[in-house]
């Protein structure tokens, strides 16, 4: 990690200074750490957003570390094929490699700072599952899902698939150098990402070396929250501590400050975070495993919907999960 970078980031835009006589830092209200689980065929994930009010994460509704983790052979595992309505997921892949599919014809391979990004919308079938390559050699697996509610506009809109390669990321850089940010959608001090979104959200990945300070402009608009998916430092304008593993939810203001701490360990020569928000729906969500919708009827008619195969069907010659031999 990380797995899109440059050789110098001062040769990178960077941000705009931030005065902070003109300019309100967002507060901390909240730190939570992440629990660990399983997800799928049995690939260990952190559940991000475990334990905070729903109404702090809107339009998020659910994200998993998956990994980091060094698999022996025969290890790596994925998911099966699985129904999706309601929401958009987006897989972002910092280590390592997976393979996906889906019923509407979207698919391909993701590795090393790649997004894939699906909505869902009305019903798809979808598989993310190690190539077998990988199951065979073992080897290191990183990245993140979220998922990203659809307003009832848009919960039965078209499925849609977008591939975004690592290299089509925007990456500004602090306005020292002490830190670089991977722009994956919406926008950062007028750097945009290439994520087309129904729901207005940023979505980005930093870097920031020890004893860097990051002040990000934020859309005064939208949520914000910070995830550390490694090292530690402080969050807010009181700095508060924060590690690996842990989620701050701030208050509102228009930009953000994480710092990395002087002294990281060996293994993490640099604090890495997830930076995202987006602008609140306000509608009732009612969720139950990969349906997201607005009431409880609706969530019954996808659980018939789905039953009925009105989801589509697996195509021939379908990617299945891979099994050790």
């Amino acid at each position: 990690m990380p797995a899109v970078t440059v050789p110098d980031v001062l040769t990178l835009p960077a941000i705009r200074h931030l005065d902070a006589a003109s300019t309100d830092d967002r507060p901390v209200v909240s730190i939570t750490t992440a629990p660990g689980g399983y997800e799928g065929l049995g690939f260990p994930v952190r559940r991000a957003f475990a334990g905070v009010d729903s109404r702090l994460l809107d339009p998020f509704v659910h994200m998993d570390q998956m990994g980091e983790v060094e698999y022996a052979p025969g290890e790596p595992k994925g998911t099966p094929w699985h129904p999706h309505r309601g929401f958009e997921t987006v897989t972002y892949i910092i280590d390592g490699v997976f393979e996906h599919q889906d019923s509407n014809g979207g698919g391909g391979v993701i590795t090393n700072g790649d997004t894939q990004w699906m909505t869902a919308g009305s019903g798809i079938l979808h598989i993310e599952t190690p190539p077998e390559h990988l199951v065979v050699s073992g080897g290191l697996f990183h990245g993140i899902q979220l998922w990203v509610n659809l307003p009832s506009a848009d919960k039965f809109a078209t499925p849609r698939y977008q591939a975004i390669e690592g290299n089509e990321v925007k990456l500004p850089s602090s306005e020292d150098g002490g830190a670089l940010v991977r722009v994956i959608a919406g926008e950062v001090d007028g750097q945009g990402g290439p994520g087309s979104t129904h729901t207005p959200i940023t979505l980005s990945h930093s870097t920031i070396e020890p004893g860097a300070r990051l002040n990000l402009p934020w859309n005064r608009d939208f949520n914000a929250l910070v995830y550390v998916l490694s090292g530690r430092g402080t969050v807010g304008p009181v700095g508060h501590p924060i590690q690996e593993g842990q989620l701050a939810v701030f208050g509102p203001g228009d930009r953000i400050t994480v710092a990395a701490e002087p002294t990281q360990e060996s293994r993490r020569p640099a604090m890495e975070v997830l930076i995202l928000g987006g602008k609140p729906i306000r509608e009732p969500v009612v969720a139950y495993g990969p349906f997201v919708m607005n009431s409880k009827a609706e969530l019954v008619k996808a659980l018939e919907d789905y039953n009925a195969g009105k989801f589509g069907t697996i195509p021939p010659n379908a990617l299945m999960p891979h099994r050790a031999r």
